[in-house]
């Protein structure tokens, strides 16, 4: 396992990819909507990434069709943007990543379409909480266990479930490096964090089972039960003190 510790240098840089996606999340909640096209958001999103002199970091990674990961309702993650048109009473969540000055920045939001039930609303409040639960043990001295074990207690106590299939992870040069996040507790206690990791930490909280099934196009993870599925996610910095958050404007 390589783990790079980032110089404070690198760290503004990645500052940078960050704030990107911070001002994309405000864009994209004055767009999202009943009528809009998930490929109309994507568009928006790349358009805006551009704009900004970056460049979206998932167009192509592994063969990725689009800009950004637009996934619905029971969709937990990797959905592809398409003709779909959002409806009253849908969530979408939205992965979105950025890449400039040699570094990246990843982050996601479960929003609204409209109006929704009490339920979903729910779902998208804890899983958001699951990120600050987790976030608590990110400092320098704990172990990477004590971050997962925090998300998965959060989600169970309100009567959801962790995805296990697909986790957080180390960022910096590469939008995916060392170490793997898990939300959830694990056997090992993980590696010990220090001062200048990069984390990208990401919870997905399933309504009901945490079981999934991956689609015939390779990509989109869908919950077996089909209920629905929340995902939120920043890129945070490991200090001395309480962790630094990227991905969101001050």
């Amino acid at each position: 396992m390589a783990i790079y510790i980032k110089t404070r240098e690198q760290i503004e840089k990645m500052k940078i990819a960050g704030a990107i996606l911070a001002r994309l999340d405000d864009v994209l909640k004055k767009e999202i909507k009943p009528g809009v096209t998930t490929k109309e958001l994507d568009i928006i999103a790349e358009d805006y990434i551009r704009s900004q002199g970056a460049i979206p970091s998932f167009k192509g990674y592994g063969g990725f069709p689009a800009s950004i990961c637009t996934s619905v309702n029971d969709e937990i993650v990797h959905g592809i943007p398409s003709k779909r048109v959002l409806k009253q009473g849908d969530i979408i969540s939205i992965d979105m990543g950025s890449y400039i000055g040699g570094f990246h920045g990843d982050a996601a939001r479960t929003y609204a379409v409209g109006e929704i039930t009490p339920e979903a609303q729910k779902l998208i409040d804890v899983t958001k909480q699951c990120f600050f639960e987790g976030i608590q043990y990110a400092k320098k001295g704990c172990y990477l266990n004590e971050i997962g074990t925090a998300i998965q207690k959060y989600a169970e106590q309100n009567g959801f479930s962790v995805v296990r299939e697909y986790v957080g992870h180390g960022i910096g040069r590469k939008l995916h490096e060392d170490p793997s996040v898990a939300n959830y507790k694990e056997q090992s206690k993980g590696v010990a964090l220090k001062e200048g990791m990069t984390l990208a930490i990401e919870p997905m909280i399933n309504m009901g089972s945490h079981k999934l099934k991956v689609l015939k196009d390779g990509w989109t993870a869908v919950t077996k039960d089909g209920l629905y599925a929340a995902h939120y996610e920043n890129t945070v910095v490991i200090t001395n003190g309480e962790p630094e958050i990227l991905t969101l404007l001050p």
